[in-house]
């Protein structure tokens, strides 16, 4: 299965943890392959992208159980980057921790579409196909979170330029 590390990497983000991204992981591999027959194209990654999304909601989504997990530190970057002096790459953590942490207050819908889209680099077609909307409602909610996201990392943008009032 040679799309496991996506499948994981996407049920990370919906369950925030990693011990119920693997057992989503886990359980949607052994669906994909009971029903490898009903694979009908060629997209593969896309098809197990939607059994792990089935799998997390099917798991977790009673009584509001998926947004109840804590976050862990494991989601850090912390591999050296041998090119960047010590403050530059404590800078860049810190800014790579403060957009996952935007990505996770996001709502689900809006969260899975931006990661689909921008950390597993799936066409809106694909993404589609995975959640199961129309494009139009991926494109939107893909606009919105991309909205949302800019407000929490950067207020001042979206302050209509209120310096310039000053």
């Amino acid at each position: 299965m040679p799309h496991l590390d996506a499948a994981f990497n996407y049920a990370r983000w919906l369950t925030k943890s990693d011990q119920d991204a693997e057992d989503v992981v886990q359980d949607a591999a052994v669906r994909a392959l009971r029903f490898f027959s009903s694979l009908r194209n060629d997209d593969a990654r896309a098809w197990l992208l939607t059994i792990v999304r089935n799998t997390w909601y099917a798991r977790f989504s009673k009584a509001g159980h998926a947004e109840q997990h804590a976050v862990g530190d494991d989601m850090k970057d912390e591999r050296p980057d041998e090119q960047l002096d010590p403050e530059a790459l404590v800078i860049q953590q810190q800014a790579v921790a403060r957009v996952h942490r935007a990505i996770e207050e996001l709502p689900v819908d809006f969260r899975e579409v931006v990661v689909l889209r921008e950390l597993e680099g799936l066409s809106y077609k694909e993404i589609a196909a995975v959640i199961g909307t129309p494009i139009g409602t991926v494109m939107s909610r893909l606009a919105r979170a991309r909205e949302r996201l800019l407000a929490v990392l950067d207020p001042e943008s979206t302050m209509g330029g209120a310096d310039e009032l000053s």
